[in-house]
């Protein structure tokens, strides 16, 4: 649940921050965040014999990557969501006023 739920989050933040020159802020953010669940699963399971980073490694991430993975979710992140950049729209931004006819007062 703890996975799904920060992916979720981060995603949801990305796709409204997705704009702007963001993609290295999404990396950092990713980051992070992977720190801090390993964080967390490191102080869950301090006390237990045998369980440090390569068993952690092998218990929550997938086969051969650090990619975090638990009961088949997988943490995504923010640097899933692809960057759209606003392009030149030029003369073909919409006017919020009528154009008036040439040759009419106002």
């Amino acid at each position: 649940m703890l996975i799904q739920g920060i992916s979720q989050t981060l995603r949801g933040w990305a796709g409204y921050h997705r704009h702007g020159v963001s993609k290295a802020v999404f990396s950092a953010v990713d980051s992070h965040a992977w720190n801090r669940i390993m964080r967390w699963l490191r102080r869950k399971y301090q006390g237990r014999t045998g369980l440090g980073t390569p068993e952690l490694r092998r218990r929550f991430c997938v086969p051969g990557t650090w990619k975090l993975a638990h009961n088949g979710v997988v943490f995504t992140g923010a640097s899933t969501v692809p960057v759209t950049r606003y392009r030149y729209r030029g003369t073909r931004i919409p006017s919020p006023y009528p154009e008036a006819p040439a040759g009419s007062p106002g």
